[in-house]
């Protein structure tokens, strides 16, 4: 482990208060930078002079690094000599830049935030005498749910599941988003691929079919699994909504093909699964109706638990797959950001 790695993993940082240039990401008591997918987000760096005078960028040198939140991968991300040349590199080529506010700023604008810029960025200025080193941890904001397609439990392998999130405006979730979702409560037990090929589940409240009712909460790990023959369900990460989800206020229920049609004449499309979960989970929409959702299920989220909705926990509720030909429900709706 490197000498710069091993001081940044053990800095005790101090908290601050910052944004992204879309409002859309904030700063958490522990130093972690939350955006959404596509959005312009600042990583805050401050300069601290402790010695000799103060010579503006003369001199001074500003590296910023990136790290893998399991610290396996570290990559170079911008450069900048006496505040004349500025260099980034890799994917973060041309999405990077300086803020420079003042001569003792030395934060970083990253642009299109994506899922790969999960994980902690370095900030270390040299200016003389003094070495500075800051540590920023940036998440994206989104949902991780269980998904399985209509011909039921465990029949995907990863490449079917890699397609199946990616048909519901997702991805297959990471290990560490399916945790942070297990601390946040998530417990299901279904198996499920994860993006490093694994195969996961999360347990809060264990019991016999789920591991055992004496064992442990946590994660139940089955481990990597071969891609193209072992199958299983999936979960799925979708981001924060870059468009309107919403309920589509008709006067008879309709079939699937009718719900289609209902959604493009209203200027939309018929939601996917990961647009109502990200619409309940960060945006807090709750309806009691059921309706149609791209993939051919029937689902309504619930963000107020109560009687005949969903009386004991907040949730995205599946009614099932029903008979597309099937006049019993409405539909969710999605109109993207022009």
């Amino acid at each position: 482990m490197s000498t710069l790695l091993s001081l940044v993993l053990s800095l005790t940082l101090a908290s601050s208060v910052y944004s992204d240039t879309n409002g859309a990401a904030s700063q958490s008591s522990e130093n972690r930078v939350f955006a959404s997918h596509g959005s312009n987000v600042t990583l805050p760096c401050r300069i601290h002079r402790e010695y000799g005078v103060n010579f503006g960028r003369l001199g001074m040198k500003i590296k910023w690094t990136k790290m893998s939140m399991d610290e396996s991968v570290e990559e170079d991300v911008l450069e900048s000599m006496g505040g004349l040349h500025e260099n980034s590199y890799g994917s973060f080529q041309g999405r990077v830049h300086l803020l420079e506010e003042d001569d003792d700023d030395a934060s970083l604008i990253l642009t299109d935030v994506s899922q790969d810029d999960v994980g902690k960025f370095i900030c270390e200025v040299i200016d003389g005498f003094d070495d500075n080193i800051h540590v920023v941890i940036l998440e994206v904001q989104g949902v991780v749910f269980p998904y399985s397609p209509r011909l039921g439990r465990y029949n995907l392998n990863f490449h079917d599941a890699e397609q199946a999130c990616l048909g519901q405006d997702a991805t297959v979730a990471s290990f560490d988003q399916l945790y942070e979702a297990w601390r946040g409560g998530l417990d299901w037990c279904n198996a499920g691929w994860l993006s490093d090929g694994t195969v996961q589940y999360p347990i809060t409240n264990p019991r016999g079919p789920c591991g055992g009712a004496n064992s442990v909460a946590g994660l139940r790990n089955y481990g990597q699994r071969d891609k193209s023959s072992s199958r299983f369900d999936v979960f799925c990460f979708s981001g924060a909504l870059r468009g309107e989800f919403y309920w589509l206020v008709q006067p008879n229920r309709l079939t699937f093909a009718e719900a289609v049609l209902a959604c493009q004449d209203d200027g939309a499309e018929i939601a996917k699964v990961g647009q109502m979960y990200a619409a309940w989970k960060l945006n807090g929409y709750d309806r009691c109706d059921s309706g149609w959702l791209a993939d051919g299920s029937v689902r309504y989220p619930i963000s107020r638990p109560r009687k005949n909705c969903s009386p004991t926990e907040a949730a995205v509720r599946l009614v099932g797959f029903p008979d597309k030909k099937q006049k019993l429900y409405g539909v969710y709706c999605f109109k993207g950001q022009q």
